[in-house]
């Protein structure tokens, strides 16, 4: 391909992916000023949700807000993988130039389980997770309910976050452990 021809295709794929973020702000979403939007990307209750500029959301990233009442903040300059599903009931909050690899799922809220009544009728426990600035999700994490992740933090792929994370510290495995400290 000659490279007039490939500057007219990220242009067409830039264009496309303008044009989505604009439709997103159309049904309620704010912010996303400069931001790109892959297909097939779906946002339950885009009211809820706020999106700073110049942010990336990749195809089939699903923002799943279970009702009106739930509140999704996600910094500027932030990158969200393929395939991330982020489960909101309550509150999730992201900062800024946060990088979130394909596969994550975050989710602020669990099933209750005690003994004696249908899992399916108690209901759910939720607690909001705090994501802060600077902070590198790898692939396929899972971040649980109540969580902190302090600025700088690394959390590594395939790794079950299930409680807080202190800053500049990197973390992985299931449960998720300190391996070290980003100096």
């Amino acid at each position: 391909m000659s490279m007039q021809i490939v500057k007219l295709v990220d242009f067409g794929r830039i264009a496309t992916a303008r044009l989505r973020a604009w439709l997103l702000r159309g049904l309620g979403c704010s912010g996303l000023h400069k931001g790109l939007v892959g297909a097939g990307v779906r946002v339950d209750y885009p009211h809820g949700v706020s999106i700073g500029s110049r942010t990336q959301l990749e195809s089939d990233v699903w923002l799943k807000l279970v009702d009106s009442k739930a509140r999704l903040e996600v910094g500027q300059y932030g990158f969200i993988g393929r395939g991330v599903e982020i489960d909101v009931s309550k509150q999730v909050s992201i900062g800024d130039h946060v990088l979130i690899a394909p596969g994550v799922f975050i989710t602020d809220h669990t099933h209750n389980i005690k003994s004696g009544i249908l899992i399916d009728a108690q209901g759910c426990a939720s607690a909001p997770v705090c994501i802060a600035d600077d902070v590198w999700i790898g692939a396929r994490a899972v971040i649980l309910p109540g969580v902190n992740i302090g600025r700088g933090a690394v959390i590594g792929a395939g790794a079950v976050v299930t409680r807080d994370v202190a800053e500049n510290s990197v973390v992985a495995g299931v449960p998720a452990r300190v391996l070290r400290k980003r100096v």
